[in-house]
């Protein structure tokens, strides 16, 4: 985020999106370009943004975090997201929003202690048959006793091999379908029959990793189901509801580094005695590049001023996560377009971020299912 919306903002956060840009950009972004290559995590560095206690952000005060609101929080997102958006993931995992929605006091507790310790909240819905369908699941979790016994796996989990907990969603009873017979529970990293496949050799965000999950009569007991049994597809929703906001302002991010590189380059480049950003066909990309930059911003700003509101307004959040999305690869791609040939070599990272850009048009429900859900909403 550059300079034009700072009235908008509170001096506690501009300080702190300061000190994040700071270390996104002198710390992160450099060390990211180069450990994306082989796929690594920089674990060091995530040990220095734990130290920072950047992974509490979205943690209440009451349970040991800094308590940011959601708009507050999609600030921070999006400035450690210019520096890299999948170090962002890794640092922020999934966020609060599972405890915040359907957790009780002993689960808010004992998540909150593991995020303290450096720890992060993973998210386990996808399948290999059930990823917009969610509904499809095959994953199953039986009743016995004052246990479950859970059997199946989940594909495309971030963060799966590096969480202390996973809130995971299991079919409990099959007869009644989505809306009655899925149940979702907090799952600890070390239960046995549970385990964890080799990461995933992803196009784009390789800093943090993306794996399957399987369970094999895995024993769970009750204390760490999520809500009511059979509510799980419902809190699903609603978890997704108000994390896309979150996400959309990480591809806010990727979209400005984009901008950034391609204006510095514009103003750099010189053609026919000039440089290229003076040239109408280069000068009026930069400037929809900008636009939709802004308003990708704006519309996540507004989603999230709405759920700090109390309103969780399902068509701004899609809207927002949609546009975003977009706008990430929309810039992305014009951002090598820009550098021309240079642009499409690894030498100048905006080939990364085109790379970067494309799952968030994806993951979290895919911007056709964002349009569908947009469409319903409006024609209600």
């Amino acid at each position: 985020m550059l300079k034009d919306y700072e009235f908008m903002l509170s001096d506690e956060q501009l300080d702190l999106r300061d000190m994040i840009r700071d270390f996104a950009q002198n710390k992160v972004k450099d060390v990211c370009i180069e450990a994306e290559k082989a796929a690594t995590v920089p674990e060091d560095l995530v040990k220095t943004a734990m130290d920072m206690e950047l992974n509490l952000l979205t943690v209440p005060e009451e349970y040991g975090g800094a308590g940011l609101n959601k708009w507050t929080y999609a600030i921070m997102r999006e400035e450690l997201s210019r520096g890299d958006s999948a170090f962002a993931s890794r640092v922020f995992g999934f966020g609060w929003d599972p405890l915040e929605i359907a957790g009780n006091e002993w689960q808010k507790e004992w998540v909150a202690g593991l995020i303290q310790e450096g720890g992060v909240l993973a998210f386990g819905l996808t399948e290999s048959k059930a990823g917009s369908d969610a509904g499809a699941m095959e994953t199953r979790a039986v009743k016995k006793g004052d246990k479950y016994i859970i059997n199946g796996e989940k594909t495309f989990i971030t963060n799966g091999d590096c969480t202390d907990v996973i809130a995971i969603f299991a079919v409990t009873d099959k007869e009644k379908g989505s809306r009655g017979g899925i149940t979702g529970f907090l799952l600890p990293k070390d239960t046995p029959g549970f385990t964890v496949s080799n990461h995933e050799d992803k196009m784009g965000i390789r800093c943090v990793h993306t794996n399957s999950l399987f369970f094999d009569n895995v024993e769970l007991d009750e204390k760490y189901r999520l809500g009511e049994e059979g509510e799980g597809f419902k809190i699903a929703l609603k978890i997704l509801g108000v994390s896309r906001p979150a996400t959309a302002s990480s591809a806010v991010g990727v979209a400005q580094s984009a901008l950034d590189e391609a204006v510095k380059y514009a103003k750099q480049r010189k053609v026919f005695g000039k440089e290229i950003w003076k040239h109408e066909g280069v000068g009026f990309m930069l400037a929809d590049m900008e636009m939709r930059t802004q308003a990708a911003r704006q519309l996540v700003w507004g989603a999230c001023r709405s759920a700090d509101e109390g309103k969780n307004n399902l068509k701004l959040s899609s809207i927002a996560k949609c546009y975003a999305g977009d706008t990430a690869m929309y810039v992305a791609e014009n951002a090598v377009q820009v550098l021309g040939g240079y642009g499409y070599t690894k030498e100048y990272p905006v080939e990364k971020l085109m790379r970067d850009a494309k799952i968030y048009q994806i993951f979290e429900g895919t911007n056709q299912i964002q349009r569908k859900i947009i469409a319903g909403e409006l024609c209600k």
